[in-house]
């Protein structure tokens, strides 16, 4: 095996809504800050060699405990954050969400396709996977889908995305014959 990363959805977040705060900032509820605190054990017996997150709060606080189990800095990549979708919050997201599903060469002026999100998402993994050898990853559900998409997983679509819980862990190992990915509906 050439290598492998363990990569997790953030926790329970706080949800977004128009008066903020901002994607950046928007931190894990208190159940979200116990769901963190319980995967810990079971993260650190994976043997991570480097801990990796989005810059994102609530997937940094989603690892933090892991992190101070094996004394482990997080470092921060700007590449895992989440979709850039252009989409505010609003009642009817999820909508708009499915709509770019449905068409993800399409994107809003100024934002990215979910095409381009699974380009990115595949070439950071890859370049992980490439440098960190066993690397814990904390993300996004967005991101973590299309990864799975883009590295030739099957049954990936909007359903599936939907489905995911917070957190969710999944593990790619990396090989001469690909990737082979386990986790929560797969």
């Amino acid at each position: 095996m050439r290598s492998s990363i363990v990569l997790v959805r953030h926790a329970r977040s706080v949800p977004p809504t128009p008066a903020g705060p901002g994607d950046y900032r928007r931190p894990l509820t208190e159940l979200g800050m116990t769901q963190a605190t319980g995967l810990a054990d079971c993260l650190a017996g994976l043997g991570p060699s480097a801990i990796v997150s989005s810059p994102y709060l609530r997937a940094r606080q989603t690892l933090e405990p892991v992190a101070g189990l094996l004394g482990l800095p997080i470092q921060t990549d700007e590449r895992l954050r989440e979709w850039d979708s252009g989409i505010e919050p609003a009642p009817d997201y999820e909508r708009h969400y499915a709509e770019s599903w449905a068409r993800p060469q399409w994107a809003r002026p100024g934002a990215e396709s979910l095409n381009e999100l699974t380009e990115r998402a595949v070439g950071t993994l890859t370049a992980l996977a490439d440098s960190a050898g066993r690397a814990l990853v904390g993300s996004h559900g967005t991101f973590i889908s299309r990864a799975l998409l883009g590295l030739g997983c099957s049954g990936i679509n909007w359903d599936f995305h939907r489905a995911m819980p917070m957190p969710a862990v999944y593990r790619l190992d990396f090989d001469v014959h690909g990737v082979h990915a386990a986790g929560p509906g797969l």
